[in-house]
């Protein structure tokens, strides 16, 4: 895994969930009606391995900016939905990933450590880490609910 760029003193905000608050939508943000989102923006959909993938929005990623890191995956690790998975890194900033579910995280996305600008161009393709876990994604909020929302902030 590729290490941090300048070490977490270089960040501007501490590592915590993205905050949108002040956040305006941008009408070119992208947000596909298959996948299931969390309010602290991350992605989630059952791959075709059965496991749950998570990825960072692309709203997430815009407001985040270039990322220089991803990574602080524990594989093996047994999380509960909200808990923290990793980290995503920016020049501007630093926020904690979380998991949507409970489950087992099996992966992580090692392309990503030598390349986490990807999550900047292709968001929805670039799962950051798997879980293992029988939980639905049900109770996750769709593509419709998850763009309100951003639009509501």
């Amino acid at each position: 895994m590729a290490a941090r760029a300048s070490g977490e003193d270089a960040f501007c905000a501490p590592r915590q969930g993205i905050d949108l608050n002040f956040y305006v939508k941008d009408d070119n943000m992208n947000f596909p009606e298959e996948l299931k989102y969390t309010e602290s923006h991350e992605w989630a959909k059952r791959g075709d391995d059965g496991l749950i993938w998570v990825g960072i929005t692309d709203a997430a990623q815009d407001m985040l900016g270039d990322l220089v890191f991803v990574g602080d995956v524990k594989v093996g690790a047994t999380l509960k939905a909200g808990d923290t998975a990793g980290v995503v890194e920016s020049v501007k900033a630093a926020s904690d990933i979380y998991a949507p579910v409970a489950g087992e995280v099996v992966a992580f996305n090692e392309s990503l450590a030598d390349a986490p600008q990807t999550i900047n161009t292709t968001p929805y393709s670039a799962w950051i880490f798997k879980l293992k876990t029988n939980e639905s994604l049900e109770s996750l909020l769709s593509a419709k609910d998850y763009s309100a929302r951003l639009k509501d902030k």
